[in-house]
């Protein structure tokens, strides 16, 4: 068995160019044109290549760009008052803040400043409450963009059993909260989890999000299961993941790539997050 590589950068533009018809038909209806705010704090250089990509898919979708770069040694105060500055501004739709930040600053703090309508992000404490309620919100870009990719590609969800390794509030936390919405049977493991392999091979759908380079084999998928892996990491040769790819490519059903599955989708969702901010404030 060879898996069907699940193709993270042809949906992405798919999300992508159903965000900028967005866009279009908003400015043409309501004059509003969405704004993301992007805060970025030092010169990390990971940090500046994110933000750019982000920045440079804001315009293509024909959003405005209101970007923020302060200095490393920025105070909480000012880091906060930059924040407040883009949450009162109405050509603002959406607030991110680039993580992490250096470590003199309180990120759970900054993040807690920005309104939950413009948490295009979805980390805040209000956002994580309105999707553990099942309530309207803005959602995690990567989670979402991870059930973008299992519906794009027609993966059931409804009773199906998916291990999430991987407990973070980043991702592992509030993908499950969004594949408990959509009635699939959600088991997170994590690094205390004992026999890791013999709840893995259990899931129809296996998804690696722990942060640990090429910790899923192929003895932890049962055949024919569908994987997606979340993990990102770089060295000498280049890009990979949580998945040992090679292993795991000849026993899965469905297989997301490291590059070119995941990655992709979060900044699609980033901007779909965005327009939907946009569209809401309309609506008010």
């Amino acid at each position: 068995m060879t898996a069907t590589l699940m193709d993270g950068k042809t949906v992405a533009a798919r999300v992508r160019a159903d965000v900028a018809t967005r866009v279009a038909e908003l400015a043409e209806q309501s004059a509003v044109r969405p704004g993301l705010a992007t805060i970025l704090v030092g010169d990390d250089p990971a940090s500046h290549v994110y933000v750019a990509s982000k920045r440079k898919a804001c315009v293509a979708a024909g959003m405005t760009d209101h970007h923020r770069h302060l200095p490393a040694e920025t105070t909480q105060h000012d880091l906060e008052a930059t924040i407040d500055e883009a949450a009162d501004d109405p050509a603002v739709s959406g607030i991110l803040v680039q993580l992490p930040l250096p470590p003199h600053l309180d990120s759970d703090a900054a993040i807690a400043r920005i309104p939950a309508g413009k948490d295009v992000d979805g980390l805040t404490t209000v956002s994580a409450g309105l999707l553990s309620r099942g309530q309207i919100g803005l959602r995690p870009c990567t989670p979402a963009g991870v059930v973008e990719l299992l519906d794009t590609y027609s993966i059931p969800l409804a009773g199906a059993h998916v291990v999430i390794v991987g407990r973070s509030a980043l991702v592992g936390r509030p993908l499950g909260q969004l594949l408990l919405a959509r009635d699939a049977t959600v088991t997170i493991c994590h690094s205390k989890t004992q026999r890791l392999a013999e709840h893995t091979r259990q899931a129809d759908i296996l998804i690696a999000a722990a942060g640990v380079r090429g910790l899923i084999g192929a003895e932890h998928v049962r055949p024919g299961a569908t994987v997606i892996d979340v993990g990102i990491h770089r060295t000498p040769e280049g890009l990979c993941g949580d998945v040992d790819f090679d292993q795991v490519h000849r026993v899965a059903g469905h297989l997301t790539p490291v590059p070119g599955g995941v990655g992709p989708m979060t900044i699609a969702m980033l901007l779909s997050n965005t327009v939907t901010a946009a569209h809401a404030t309309v609506s008010r």
